[in-house]
């Protein structure tokens, strides 16, 4: 996975832009003895906002890009001056991210939309100038606000590809054979295991030109929960999808076996999955026949639907068709297509060689604001009490 494009697993460092400290100036002119406070505001700090690109589909950009920071706010100036703001950082990602804090696993925030704006970390304010603070009966205040800190956090970003439908079996099921034959994705085919090194996307189109995203995952071994094979990298795509296909092939040693072991690791990574709608499908069923079939559907699982098809024949693939889209529209799936619970990262569910990545070439801090800035006064600023400017 080192050479690949597809990346779907980011640690990176934030930072906001801290506010700009207010001014304490006094005017000062010709003939203007007493001009009274005119120290300026700061300037409110720039924020880390993350959006939604539905032209991305991988986080490679950020795998090189690990510290994302914005710019701190100016501080006031005299006559009333206000500092400049802070330049937001707006980071661009694909629909599906899902951010979940790096160092307690907890999940945060998550990217769905195109276009979707989310404030990951709020800049701070600016300072008030000591204008605001002249009274009836301090009329020459000598202070001003300081800048709110900045805040700053370490993040995980993890893609969730997002599509209708998922294919879940093990290794040399035939699920890059279906996709490629229901949809115009072209996923790489060979006659060994672990051929599907990445997730692949295909549309498939349906009657009365509709269409639904199919999405092939890479096969699953038992162990995947705790990290044997490619699995566990990928497991979290499956939370994303509205409905699982279970392909198992027809010359499998043991069918329900085989299910059985799927369903307990997904049920392991993420216990909703348990609840998601499903579809089993046997494949590669051109090499039998009507009595070996009927032998085979004794053995299913009750209450699954099923169906035998062949991606290189075409049997039953218009059949399959029909039971997806029905599974994808159904009420039940749409209402629980809405409430989709994230489970939080572990020492299980992480990338190892992400999560040892350690940020040591922070940027040096922003120059010390200027002169006017009380840094005794800084530390004891209530800014609960501070007037607004409303």
């Amino acid at each position: 996975m080192a050479d690949s494009n597809f990346i779907d697993y980011v640690k990176i460092q934030c930072r906001s832009g801290k506010g700009g400290a207010g001014s304490r100036h006094f005017h000062r002119a010709k003939y203007v003895p007493k001009g009274g406070p005119d120290g300026g505001d700061g300037g409110k700090g720039g924020s880390v906002i993350l959006k939604g690109n539905r032209n991305m589909w991988t986080l490679l950009p950020l795998k090189f890009q690990r510290h994302i920071f914005a710019t701190n706010g100016e501080s006031g100036g005299a006559g009333r001056s206000f500092g400049k703001d802070g330049e937001d950082k707006i980071i661009e990602v694909p629909c599906g991210t899902v951010v979940f804090d790096a160092e307690t696993g907890e999940y945060i925030t998550e990217v769905t939309d195109d276009g979707q704006e989310i404030v990951l970390l709020k800049g701070g304010r600016g300072g008030l100038g000591n204008w605001h603070f002249a009274t009836s009966t301090n009329r020459t205040p000598r202070y001003a606000q300081p800048g709110e800190p900045a805040l700053e956090r370490t993040v995980v970003l993890e893609l969730k590809l997002l599509a209708d439908v998922g294919l879940v079996g093990f290794p040399n099921a035939g699920k890059s054979t279906l996709l490629s034959s229901v949809s115009a994705a072209r996923p790489k085919i060979a006659d060994y295991p672990f051929t599907t090194m990445e997730p692949q996307l295909g549309i498939v189109p349906y009657r009365d030109n509709r269409s639904f995203v199919m999405a092939d995952i890479p096969g699953i071994i038992e162990g995947a929960s705790e990290g044997r094979g490619l699995g566990l990298r990928f497991l979290r795509h499956i939370e994303r999808n509205a409905v699982l296909l279970f392909m198992i092939p027809a010359d499998a040693d043991d069918i329900p076996a085989q299910y059985d072991i799927l369903q307990r690791e997904l049920t392991q990574f993420n216990p909703d999955l348990a609840d998601k709608p499903r579809v089993l499908a046997i494949s590669k069923c051109d090499m039998l026949d009507d009595e070996l079939i009927a032998e085979i559907e004794k053995t299913l699982p009750e209450g699954v639907p099923h169906v035998f098809i062949s991606a290189v024949t075409g049997l039953n693939l218009q059949k399959l068709k029909d039971m997806l889209w029905s599974e994808i529209t159904s009420e039940a799936n749409q209402l629980q297509a809405q409430t989709i619970t994230h489970r939080p990262l572990d020492g299980h569910h992480r990338v190892a060689d992400e999560d040892a990545l350690e940020f040591d070439a922070l940027l040096p801090d922003a120059a010390a604001d200027d002169d006017d800035f009380d840094d005794d006064f800084d530390e004891d600023f209530d800014f609960a009490d501070a007037p607004t400017d409303e």
